[in-house]
């Protein structure tokens, strides 16, 4: 079986202290293949809950935690519904949750995914594939060329997404990875392809799977649920792999770490209690032995709050 190698995983297991005793339960929001939480029941989790939209992912974790099989609950869903999945297993509240933001290597590297350039696949790139619900080629033919350059600059932080909407809405039909990935090269100014050190259809690619997935609103919205589901003194950990997860992420620990009081007179203002502190003042990276050894683990940020004992 291709094993799928967790990102950091040392610093995950002391991030959300597994060798505890007290730490028993663990939600794994984005299971993947399994390995963080493998990672997490040999240190010491007893009882976990993996979730993922992919059922292919689903069936690689239980071979991988077929140790753990009776005491690791696995679930097809969103992260989203996490406390429902909670609920059903009889937990009201947790002791770690872990998300794992973005695309798994996996999904990655499997060709007729769509989620790479590497492969010359059907775009596709939904997270639950075969769901019913909008493709990559469905976006690419389907939006005009101004929706589709500020989809282009808001999920890919395209430079050159106006002139790249344009050529792509011109060669229309495209249906392929390939297809995309070679207009979007022949497109972008040649100074700019010489000076990137990744390919050039990498933002368009990105841009394409967080919109089909709809990355980023669920992000937004699984922060304050996990938060809600944590018992006092429990962890939420979270990995991002690029700016526009990780300010999200940032932003929101930062709101649910603030105390607002009004002062004398101002009752307008909204009273809040601060819910987590930060674990750590700045953001876990992966050591340089680690992006040697895995390349994939270079963009990667951790960061963790806990939940406070009055919130």
């Amino acid at each position: 079986m291709n094993q799928h190698i967790p990102i950091m995983e040392r610093e995950v297991i002391q991030a959300q202290r597994a060798d505890d005793p007290t730490v028993k339960r663990l939600i794994d929001g984005t299971v993947g293949g399994g390995g963080h939480t493998l990672a997490l029941m040999r240190a010491g989790i007893d009882e976990a809950l993996g979730i993922d939209l992919d059922q292919s992912a689903i069936n690689r974790a239980r071979e991988r935690l077929s140790d753990f099989a009776e005491r690791a609950r696995l679930v097809r869903g969103s992260y989203i519904d996490m406390a429902a999945h909670a609920e059903s297993l009889g937990w009201r509240e947790v002791d770690a949750i872990l998300l794992d933001l973005g695309a798994s290597s996996l999904q990655m590297d499997e060709p007729a995914r769509g989620f790479s350039f590497r492969f010359d696949a059907p775009l596709d790139m939904r997270f639950d594939g075969g769901s019913g619900g909008e493709t990559a080629q469905d976006l690419v033919n389907g939006l005009g060329a101004s929706d589709l350059a500020n989809l282009l600059y808001r999920y890919g932080e395209e430079r050159h997404s106006r002139r790249i909407a344009r050529a792509i809405v011109e060669q229309r039909p495209i249906t392929t990875t390939r297809q995309l990935a070679e207009l979007v090269a022949r497109v972008k100014p040649r100074r700019s392809r010489l000076s990137a050190k990744t390919h050039p259809a990498t933002q368009v690619f990105q841009a394409l799977r967080i919109a089909v997935n709809r990355e980023l609103e669920s992000v937004e919205c699984v922060l304050p649920v996990a938060v809600n589901l944590l018992r006092p003194g429990g962890r939420l950990a979270v990995l991002s792999f690029h700016s526009l997860e990780d300010r999200i992420v940032k932003r929101t620990f930062r709101k649910l770490s603030m105390t607002v009081i009004a002062p004398p007179g101002m009752a307008s203002i909204e009273e809040t209690l601060a819910q987590v502190r930060p674990v750590y003042r700045k953001p876990i990276v992966p050591s340089g032995e680690e992006i040697r050894r895995n390349p994939r683990s270079r963009s990667a940020k951790l960061r963790v709050v806990e939940k406070l004992e009055r919130a």
